[in-house]
């Protein structure tokens, strides 16, 4: 078999890596709109550990994109030393192992490889045993800061947790929170003022109409941008991210055979994301058998389609056998894309609603602390747990309405729940009515509504820039300023 000369390969790896011989060079990526997650990932990379960053996430998220930017940053202020970046997928690497990399890269840099440098490896997941390889390589160089990153969660999150204990950092990139699709959309200066903690609503209907959009059309950075991609949305999804997925990553990762045996169910999935489901309802609906289902979505949920939520009882009790639990899609938009967009007053977009707030916790430490709370009377959508005591600290029900505040029938969960576990706050979502209501006697010291896409919007801010921790036993909705139409003083 002939080989591809080594020269050639070096040409190929200086070309990526354009730097090495213009050091004025910048990459276009770097006028392009910067993720939240961009300050939390680059003060990461600074921290004088020996660890290499493992970047996870679902495909066109924007991973490569945020690696070009942290590049580029690190080029112009040179607080790393020397850069190497290199796609593992490249046809050209074929047969490269990570040392031959890095072998061309003090080839075509020159640099001390025992000094400080910066060393990126994108898709990694399509080299066999990668996390053997880095690990070697982490303990080898020590002041070598390893970036690794690719689409096939399910490989990375599953192998990174087998081996290198000590040696990785796993920094997941979520889909577009409804803050960052404002800022792609250019449309947050007209719409709010502050960047939080706190901030002021300047316009609630447009917000309000911005959140329906980001529900059908949000969630990655090029629909954001591009008009002509929003007009094919189902194509984008369907073809370009889900299928792969599908088709491609979890077959090769885990055996599976019957794909569209697993298409029938990721499909009756997100045509009930925020439903409360079962096994047994699954399993009836897509026709597989309960093992299978179980199986099914441990791979969606690390391929990072999907996300499930625990159930507790009105005590905050988790429950010995969890018979019904939710399933959320990752990105409320995939559902919209794979079947049609909804409107505002379609009856199932209140799970969608509910499937938004949800997914914009995907990134904070606190999202494991999340649940629902769930009892032969009641129900409430989102339950805060304290990390440590798991007692209920707030509760949120989720309503897409401007009038469900106004029932006593709707209240009645979150006041039993808040009478038997003494929360510190309550909360019921609307679509536009902001208020302070009185306090239920011994079920907690604030009671307030609030328009979801507010709340959206605060959670996604901050926790993409990894500000939320501040708020663990804080409430949510105390994040938000005055509706512009709402007397402040209104007791």
């Amino acid at each position: 078999m002939l080989d591809i000369d080594r020269a050639a390969v070096a040409e190929r790896l200086s070309r990526d890596n354009p730097w090495w011989s213009n050091p004025e060079w910048q990459d276009p990526a770097a006028a392009w709109p910067r993720r939240g997650y961009f300050d939390p990932l680059i003060e990461l990379a600074r921290r004088p550990v020996q660890r290499a960053i493992v970047l996870l996430g679902a495909r066109r998220v924007g991973k490569t994109t945020l690696l070009r930017q942290l590049i580029d940053e690190a080029n112009q202020t040179r607080e790393f030393g020397p850069v190497l970046f290199a796609s593992v997928d490249t046809p050209t690497y074929t047969n490269l192992g990570l040392e031959d990399l890095l072998g061309l890269f003090e080839d075509g840099c020159d640099h001390d490889p025992m000094g400080p440098r910066l060393v990126v490896f994108d898709e990694i997941q399509y080299l066999a045993d990668w996390e053997r390889h880095v690990k070697d390589l982490v303990d080898r160089y020590p002041r070598t800061q390893f970036i690794v990153s690719g689409s096939a969660g399910a490989a990375l999150k599953r192998k990174s947790t087998e081996s290198g204990a000590g040696r990785f950092t796993d920094f997941e990139l979520p889909p577009l929170t409804f803050a960052e699709y404002l800022d792609f959309r250019e449309a947050t200066a007209a719409l709010l003022e502050g960047e939080g903690p706190r901030f002021t609503v300047r316009d609630a209907s447009g917000l309000d109409e911005h959140f329906v959009e980001y529900i059908n059309f949000g969630g990655y950075p090029e629909v954001a941008r591009s008009e002509t991609i929003r007009r094919d949305m189902g194509r984008f999804v369907r073809d370009d991210i889900v299928q792969k997925v599908l088709l491609q990553d979890l077959p090769s990762l885990y055996g599976i055979t019957n794909i569209p045996e697993l298409n029938r169910l990721f499909t009756t999935v997100a045509y009930n994301s925020g439903q409360l489901v079962s096994l047994e309802q699954l399993s009836g609906g897509a026709g597989i058998a309960k093992p299978t289902i179980s199986r099914y979505l441990e791979y969606l949920e690390a391929a990072f389609l999907i996300v499930r939520m625990r159930r507790v009882d009105q005590t905050a009790r988790r429950l010995k056998r969890e018979r019904n639990f939710k399933v959320f899609l990752t990105n409320p938009s995939m559902r919209a894309a794979l079947f049609s967009p909804l409107a505002a007053d379609d009856p199932a977009m209140g799970a969608l609603v509910e499937t938004a707030l949800v997914t914009q916790y995907l990134h904070a430490p606190m999202f494991r602390d999340l649940c629902f709370a769930r009892w032969s009377k009641g129900e409430v959508d989102l339950v805060r747990l304290h990390p440590a005591r798991q007692r209920p600290v707030w509760a949120v029900e989720v309503e897409w309405s401007d009038g469900a505040h106004r029932s006593g029938k709707s209240w009645s969960p979150l006041r039993e729940l808040g009478a038997r576990s003494e929360l510190r706050g309550i909360c019921m979502t609307s679509r536009t009515v902001r208020d302070t209501l009185s306090p239920f006697e011994g079920a907690g010291s604030a009671r307030q509504v609030v328009p979801v896409s507010w709340l959206a919007y605060a959670v996604g801010r901050l926790a993409a820039r990894q500000e939320l921790a501040g708020w663990n036993e804080g409430l949510p909705f105390d994040l938000l300023g005055d509706h512009p139409d709402v007397d402040p003083e209104r007791p």
